[in-house]
Order: structure tokens, then C-alpha cells, then sequence
């Protein structure tokens, strides 16, 4: 056995590549082979001569292959001890060699090719020679996931770019497009097309996504790379490294977060816009227009806004005549400056609580960046941190557990218009909705999801705004790819402009069946670069007209599910 261990290191030590190697072997296997039948054949005549038998030397190679492969016919046999001792030693090492070269032969030759060829159908190394106007990605994340959901409704191709083959296979089952490759090696874009790609997004570490873009640059001077950035020295880095755009998501979400805060008064406040469309949330507290229906307000015959929805108690509720506004209703508007103006003039009203501060609790890089957004806008606003080494400036800082109600009745709990979690833990954020609405019934409060599938806990939670870095960063990278064509109002709801599709052409928005065939309400019409807020039910759509819709995520997938794409 040792001697046989020998043979065996002795016919796979051979250099070169893997199938140069591999055929290398398989010949000295063979050759091996060859001189074993050749020596087994000579010792068979000269013991079947020894015994006075005489046969051909064909039969003796028959003979020979038969015991090596121990079928063992039994027509030849010898007579003598010698004989059998022979064929003992035939049998054995031949039915060993067997097991060594069949195998060998089989797994390196067939299975193993079978499977790279498998491996490599699932999870390439190069993108085809045509493909262009496609996404790389460089991870799978959470933002990743859903900016991926997106350009699959919209028919956008896409491919992640992943190292380790055993994980690019596991995405592949999973569903994503995958192409093996290291991030950091430049053949790897050229084998992903980048000089024809639509937009490259860096959204690895910060020294990674430098790394990343400097890499990409080489390749193609034109394509759109988007980054994101964790530290502020790092957005100038990566621009350097050639980034188009550097996506900081804190200050981002912080910013979001702002935006969505509901003044104490009923001014519209906007949180996005399309082109010369302003979207706007507006508080019904305090105003004539609590307890009627939409349809007896006559916002949109009066004003001509158009009332895409009404937020009460963290649901989105679709408009619709028969709606009724309640107290704590906040309206989804939309129109242009001139019509907001005009809302603001009839129903403008300060309230209780005008100079109260409004809570954010977590002092890190979203808090902050909300408080900003907040003192620029001119509203007080206190971050409750328990690390005294984020506290910045104390005036605005009340240091300790936002779990205990002295530190936040020394925020401001009693008089705040509105509480903004922000904090990394979904359970904490959880557990401080629930707790500021048992005090605060009547505040608004915002909270940061950190992972999809607590957007609805934290809804029935208390929360009546939920946000998270997942739907903002996507959101915003999608609209680099089709400019200014989603706005997300919150967690799940999002206004989007698209092309009429070609079965709408010709067709009323009433006749379409948009609103029952897909949960989606037209918020305006854009025609010849004007834009038409609270449009006719009754008008028709021309094939060079877009819509802007607002619905949940559903409601836009089923849209693009059941009316198809543009023409």
C-alpha cells in the first residue's frame, strides 16, 4: 500500500494548469495500464508454460483484463499454486488501478466540467458582448434589495458583481443576477460591460467604493457612478476617485425625517417635487375642514389642488369623494406654488405648541442631520443621547435614557408637536413608540425602520411615519437612473411618474380602470412640458402625456403588472 501511495504522488505530480495537469495523468494512468497488461501478459506464458499449457497472446491479454476487472469468466485457469498466487496478485493491484483511473477519468472529465459549466451558466465571469444600459451593483444590501425591485418593475437590467463563487451561487438561487469577479480588479468591469453600463453603484465602505470608482474610471470615463459615503472627509475622496454623486444616507434619512415633521400650524409643508408640481403635507387640525367629506371641502374644484390621500394614525388612506378629514388628518397634496399659496391663505392657523421643541432621540448621524434640517427651517428641535461624547452643543442636547420619563419631560415630552426615533435597534424604536404615543396620544411620532419587515410593527406601534435608509437610498439612485420619477413620501408610499402606457392610449383615466385596477391615484398630468393638477376623470390620454401617481409599493407594482409599460 505505501508503494502504491508512491505511485500515486509520483502520477499527479505534474505542473502547468488544472487541465493541463489533469490530461497529464490521465496519460500516465494509461501508459501505466499499458505496462501492467504488458508485464501481467508475459508472466501468464512463462507460468502457463511451467504448468505445459500453451496459449496466443491475445488470450493472454484477454485473460489478463478480465482478472484485472474481476469478472473472472473462469475458462483460463492455472493449475499450480504459482498460478493462483498470480492471479491473486493480477486481481488485486489491477481492481486497485481500476478504482484509481475510472474515477479519476470520470470526475475530472465529466462531472467536474458538468458542474463549472453549470456554475459558471448560474454565475458568469462576463456579461454578453451586446449587453448595455444595465446597473452594476457591488453588493447586496438592504438599499441593494430594494433599488433591485425597482428596475426589475421597470424592465431595467442589472447584475451584482460578486467575489467568492460559492456566494455568487447562493444569490443566483436566490434570484438575483450575478457575475463572479473581484470589485477591485479592472478586468472585472470590462467583463461587466461598464463602458456601456447605465450607472455604476459603490455602495461597499468608504475606502472600498474609492477603490471601487477609481477602478471603474479607468475603465470608462462616462459612466454615472453613484457612492455612498459613512464619514464627511469621504465624499470629497470619492468625487476625487471620479463618483458622480456621493450619497451620505444618514444625513439623508435625517434630512427625510425633517421634511416629514408636521409644523405646529396648517401651512402645506412640501416634502418633494416634480418638475413644477409640489408635493405637500397639510395639517387638518384646527381647521373648517374637519368632519366634511372631500368632496364638500371642494379643495380641488376651488384651489385646484389635487388630494392624493389623507395620513391618520400612521394609514394612508386613498382619496376618494366620500373620505372623511378627522382631526389628526394630514392631507397628501399636490399643485403647483401658486395653488399652495392659496390653500395656505384660506386655512393658515398656528396652534398650540408653536415653540415647543421637537424630540429626537439617538444623536447619531441621522438625529443630527434632522436636528439641522430643523434649525434651518427655523424650528426647535432637542436630541435626547445617552453618550455624552456625541453631545455637541448642550442647548439642544438633553443627555440620558429616553426609555425614563423625567428625560423626557426634560425634552419636552408634554408640549412637543412631534418625537422622531432614530435609533439603530428596531426593538428600542419600537419600544419608544409605543411608549411616546401612551404618553403623547395626540403628537405626531416618526420612527426609523432598520429592517423591512418591522415597517408594519412599528406602524401599529404608534408610529405615524415610518422611514429607513433602504427606501431612501434606492430611491434616490433610481431617480439618478430616470430622473425625478419617484418621490418617496413614506415607508411603502411613493408618488411616480411614468409614460402612459400604450393600453391607456386613447383611453380616459376613468375608462382605464387606473384607480380600481391598481390601488393607484393620479395625482397630475404632465402634457407638452405642463403640468395639470386634479385632471378630468373624463379626459383622454395621448400617447405623449405622463402620469404622476401616488400609491403604496403594491399598488405600483400591480400597475406595472396590469397596464404594462409605456409605448
Amino acid at each position: 500500500m505505501k508503494s502504491f501511495a508512491l505511485v500515486l504522488r509520483w502520477l499527479t505530480a505534474a505542473g502547468g494548469t488544472a487541465s493541463t495537469r489533469n490530461v497529464r495523468i490521465v496519460v500516465r494512468l494509461l501508459l501505466a495500464l499499458l505496462g501492467m497488461v504488458a508485464v501481467y501478459s508475459v508472466g501468464f506464458h512463462w507460468i502457463m508454460s511451467t504448468e505445459g499449457q500453451r496459449y496466443s497472446w491475445p488470450t493472454a491479454v484477454y485473460w489478463v483484463l478480465v482478472t484485472m476487472s474481476t469478472l473472472g469468466f473462469g475458462d483460463i485457469t492455472f493449475e499450480s499454486d504459482l498460478g493462483r498466487l498470480f492471479s491473486v496478485v493480477v486481481l488485486l493491484s489491477g481492481s486497485m488501478f481500476i478504482l484509481v483511473l475510472l474515477p479519476f477519468t470520470f470526475i475530472q472529465f465529466i462531472f467536474i466540467p458538468r458542474i463549472e459549466a453549470r456554475a459558471l451558466a448560474r454565475a458568469p465571469r462576463r456579461l454578453p458582448d451586446d449587453e448595455s444600459g444595465h446597473v452594476i451593483l457591488t453588493q447586496v444590501g438592504v438599499v441593494e434589495d430594494a433599488l433591485i425591485r425597482r428596475l426589475n418593475r421597470a424592465n431595467v437590467p442589472y447584475v451584482v458583481i460578486e467575489a467568492d463563487l460559492q456566494r455568487a451561487l447562493v444569490l443566483h438561487d436566490e434570484g438575483y443576477r450575478v457575475m463572479v469577479g473581484s470589485p477591485d480588479d479592472p478586468n472585472t468591469y470590462r467583463a461587466a460591460r461598464a463602458e456601456s453600463a447605465r450607472l455604476v453603484a459603490a455602495t461597499r465602505s468608504d475606502t472600498a467604493n474609492t477603490n471601487v470608482a477609481f477602478t471603474v474610471r479607468e475603465i470608462s470615463p462616462m459612466v454615472d457612478i453613484v457612492a455612498f459615503a459613512s464619514a464627511d472627509p469621504s465624499v470629497d475622496i470619492l468625487k476625487l476617485a471620479g463618483c458622480n454623486e456621493v450619497l451620505q444616507l444618514g444625513a439623508m434619512l435625517g434630512a427625510d425625517f425633517a421634511r416629514r415633521v408636521i409644523r405646529p400650524d396648517t401651512d402645506t409643508h412640501v416634502i418633494g417635487a416634480m418638475d413644477d408640481l409640489l408635493i405637500a403635507e397639510a395639517s387638518a387640525v384646527g381647521t373648517p375642514i374637519v368632519g366634511q367629506t372631500l368632496a364638500q371641502t371642494r379643495l380641488s374644484e376651488e384651489l385646484g389642488i389635487s388630494v392624493a390621500g389623507i395620513w391618520s394614525g400612521g394609514t394612508f388612506t386613498l382619496a376618494s369623494p366620500d373620505l372623511v378629514v378627522v382631526e389628526r388628518s394630514v392631507l397628501i397634496v399636490g399643485g403647483t406654488a401658486a395653488q399652495l399659496a392659496a390653500y395656505d391663505a384660506r386655512y393658515s392657523n398656528d396652534v398650540a405648541g408653536a415653540d415647543a421643541p421637537v424630540i429626537i432621540i439617538g444623536g447619531g448621524r441621522v438625529g443630527r442631520s434632522c436636528g439641522y434640517e430643523l434649525a434651518a427651517a427655523g424650528y426647535e428641535y432637542r436630541i435626547i443621547e445617552q453618550d455624552p461624547s456625541r453631545v455637541v452643543d448642550r442647548r439642544h442636547y438633553v443627555c440620558g435614557d429616553a426609555a425614563k420619563l423625567d428625560v423626557l419631560r426634560q425634552a419636552g415630552i408634554d408640549s412637543t408637536p412631534a418625537v422622531v426615533v432614530t435609533t439603530h435597534d428596531d426593538d428600542m424604536n419600537v419600544y419608544l413608540s409605543i411608549y411616546c404615543r401612551r404618553l403623547r396620544p395626540d403628537t405626531q411620532v416618526l420612527a426609523r425602520a432598520n429592517v423591512d419587515r418591522n415597517v408594519s410593527t412599528l406602524h401599529r406601534a404608534g408610529a405615524d411615519v415610518v422611514l429607513s435608509y433602504a427606501s431612501s437610498g434606492a430611491t434616490v439612485i433610481w431617480n439618478r437612473i430616470r430622473p425625478a420619477s419617484t418621490l418617496m413620501l413614506a415607508e411603502g408610499l411613493v408618488a411616480f411618474r411614468v409614460p402612459v402606457p400604450e393600453s391607456l392610449v386613447g383611453r380616459s383615466i376613468a375608462s382605464g380602470g387606473i384607480r380600481a385596477g391598481t390601488g393607484c391615484n393620479v395625482l397630475a398630468i404632465r402634457r407638452n412640458g405642463a403640468t395639470e393638477t386634479n385632471p378630468d376623470a373624463h379626459r383622454v390620454l395621448d400617447r405623449s402625456d405622463e402620469l404622476i401617481l401616488v400609491g403604496d409599493t403594491a399598488a405600483e407594482e400591480q400597475f406595472f403588472t396590469t397596464l404594462g409599460s409605456a409605448h
